[in-house]
């Protein structure tokens, strides 16, 4: 995914040439802290949807996150190429219509089937950006793992809900593709926040439209709030930093620990008890994203080239 003139000459004159275990598990602990920060804030979101809707609660986490990302980066307008522009656009698009798709889904499906549905994007992801045959295994097996999670929960599931679930995911894969463009076309966070502004926009008018005046509630505009940060700033600012050095084929594989992570929040805080087919299934899932990871691990330490090098290719 590396382009003329998108890496930062900072970035290549300090990179060191074999990049040890720090450079490659710093981006893995911001993918797996950005995944407990989503779980909260869906938890509070699936409370706050009977009080603003599918589209309102979407609607007020991407306004929130919209707001609290532009204040605190404040982006740059000028200075910026029709391209960076064009992959900002196309990253906020993607934003909206991942969060909006989902939230449908869940709207009308139970989430762990959901979310499992879901995941299956940033796997065939992990497939098709791939340039290594284990990471086919390593995607094959976390699969094996998201279906045995969602096992007895495909019976008789709203095939709506589902479409909804299954377009989510293939927006989850564009996210992480336009995630990573993103964060080497702009400084810091800022690209993220041009994106977030652009998700925001174009999910008011449909937000209005469904729940009209309930979003200017002031407890509903709160809990938005707090979702927002939870699920949007949070992981995503997370998430744009360790795409910048963490390939998308091994980030897309992570992605199959969302399931994992929702079931574990399930029995740690809500005291659901996992069956031995769901604790195998999560088993599963983890061997597959540490498979991935010291995959990566052993090609960073095997090769000569600088870090930069390392990113994804382009999808």
């Amino acid at each position: 995914m590396t382009t003329p003139g998108t890496t930062t000459p900072s970035a290549v004159t300090h990179a060191p040439a074999v990049p040890g275990p720090r450079t490659s598990l710093g981006p893995v602990g911001l993918v797996l802290a950005g995944g407990v920060s989503v779980q909260f804030g869906a938890a509070l979101a699936v409370n706050l949807m009977p009080r603003a809707g599918a589209l309102g609660v979407v609607t007020l986490r991407l306004v929130a996150a919209a707001v609290v990302l532009l204040l605190f980066c404040r982006p740059r307008l000028r200075g910026h190429s029709r391209s960076d522009w064009g992959t900002v656009i196309a990253f906020g698009v993607t934003l909206g219509a991942m969060n909006g798709l989902f939230y449908q889904s869940v709207a009308r499906i139970p989430l762990g089937a959901a979310v499992t549905l879901e995941v299956l994007g940033p796997l065939a992801l992990s497939v098709l950006a791939s340039r290594r045959l284990v990471n086919v295994v390593w995607a094959g097996l976390a699969l094996a793992g998201v279906f045995l999670l969602g096992g007895g929960g495909f019976d008789d599931l709203d095939l709506v809900g589902a479409a909804f679930a299954l377009s989510a995911g293939a927006m989850w894969a564009a996210y992480i593709v336009f995630s990573a463009r993103t964060g080497r076309r702009f400084p810091q966070a800022d690209g993220l926040a041009l994106a977030m502004a652009v998700g925001a926009l174009l999910m008011l008018p449909l937000g209005i439209a469904e729940s009209g005046t309930k979003l200017l509630d002031p407890t509903t505009i709160a809990l938005g709030s707090a979702v927002a940060v939870m699920s949007s700033v949070l992981p995503y600012t997370l998430e744009l930093l360790a795409l910048r050095r963490l390939p998308a084929s091994t980030f897309a594989i992570m992605m199959s620990l969302e399931p994992a992570l929702a079931a574990t929040a399930g029995f740690l805080i809500l005291g659901q008890a996992l069956s031995l087919v769901q604790a195998a299934a999560i088993a599963l899932v983890i061997a597959a994203s540490m498979g991935a990871v010291r995959t990566q691990v052993g090609r960073g330490k095997a090769g000569t080239a600088p870090a930069p090098a390392a990113v994804a290719p382009e999808a």
